[in-house]
């Protein structure tokens, strides 16, 4: 699909923009940062860019910011870090749509000697970049399993796991997560339909419909997030079993948590993108004001919403999932 994308249609869709800073992309004395999502229509990025665009104004850089047109769009992503580098960007901060093909346009950039800093995916190895500041998504895929676990109360399960893409790091820990939470392992015969969703609503309402055809009893529903949960809440509620299967999900976002609120969704695991941008911010500009680096891997938190409290699960309400959502 990528090669398919004409030179024009990358230009017009993904432009690097200068945000910030009162003389715009003019002033060569205002160090940059750069911030480079997988879709600028996600609210989770839209909400990273926020973080970030606030970080920089505290900090005195201005922002360059790139997208890709869809999750997957690694053509982009590596004209974006082109662009960047030849803007003279201090560092840019990146959520990898692919973890490994990123990797040479990673390579380039830090030969020049810019800092490359993976915000909410890591990349194949992680030591391709300087830094990671994230999510630890192997754990917030382990709390909602445990919840899940807890809250099936020795019923006997039957699951569908509505997952992301294949190579696609994220989607693989959170997956793996859930499993180890659940305690099982991959492969266990209780999980009777796997399907992949991109994470997108109606993917993942197809997926659940797809689910119900092969296994009509499914009675717990593991999701890569919450705009795919809603997709197989939609399924379900077509089916009218809405009220007897359990959706569990991640990502916490202001809808995801009012679904929970609601009952559509038990429970979701929380992050934090806003802090991700802002820590990423914060470190380019000590690296820009006095060559410190990070390195390693920075977890931003996860905390698990809901507002059905299972024994032995550490939990917060949607009042505070409310209070920390974002989109």
């Amino acid at each position: 699909m990528n090669a398919k994308l004409s030179a024009g249609l990358l230009v017009t869709a993904l432009l690097v923009t200068g945000c910030g800073g009162s003389g715009g992309g003019s002033d060569s004395a205002t160090p940059k940062v750069g911030l480079i999502t997988k879709t600028e229509t996600n609210p989770f990025f839209v909400k990273m860019k926020e973080g970030a665009q606030k970080a920089a104004q505290a900090s005195g850089m201005e922002l360059m910011s790139a997208a890709g047109k869809f999750d997957g769009d690694n053509a982009a992503q590596i004209t974006a870090v082109e662009n960047m580098v030849a803007a003279g960007v201090k560092g840019i901060l990146i959520t990898p749509s692919d973890t490994k093909a990123i990797i040479p346009a990673i390579k380039k950039a830090r030969d020049a000697g810019v800092l490359v800093i993976a915000l909410d995916t890591p990349t194949e190895p992680q030591e391709a970049t300087d830094a990671l500041f994230a999510t630890d998504n192997l754990k917030a895929g382990e709390l909602i399993g445990q919840y899940a676990k807890a809250a099936m109360a020795g019923k006997p399960a039957k699951i569908a796991t509505l997952d992301l893409a294949p190579g696609i790091t994220v989607g693989r820990l959170r997956h793996d997560g859930f499993l180890k939470g659940f305690g099982i392992q991959e492969g266990d015969p209780s999980v009777v339909c796997s399907q992949d969703t991109r994470g997108d609503q109606a993917k993942g309402q197809t997926a659940m419909e797809n689910c119900l055809q092969k296994a009509p009893d499914i009675n717990l529903v593991y999701t890569i997030n919450e705009p795919a949960a809603l997709g197989a809440y939609t399924a379900l509620k077509a089916k009218g079993r809405e009220k007897e299967v359990l959706i569990v999900s991640v990502d916490g976002g202001c809808t995801g948590v009012k679904a929970v609120q609601s009952g559509q969704i038990a429970a979701t695991s929380q992050q934090y993108p806003l802090k991700m941008a802002e820590d990423g911010v914060k470190a380019v500009a000590s690296y820009a004001k006095g060559g410190q680096k990070p390195s390693g891997y920075t977890d931003t938190g996860v905390t698990l919403i809901t507002d059905k409290a299972a024994d032995g699960v550490e939990a917060k309400d949607t009042a505070f999932g409310l209070a920390n959502c974002w989109g």
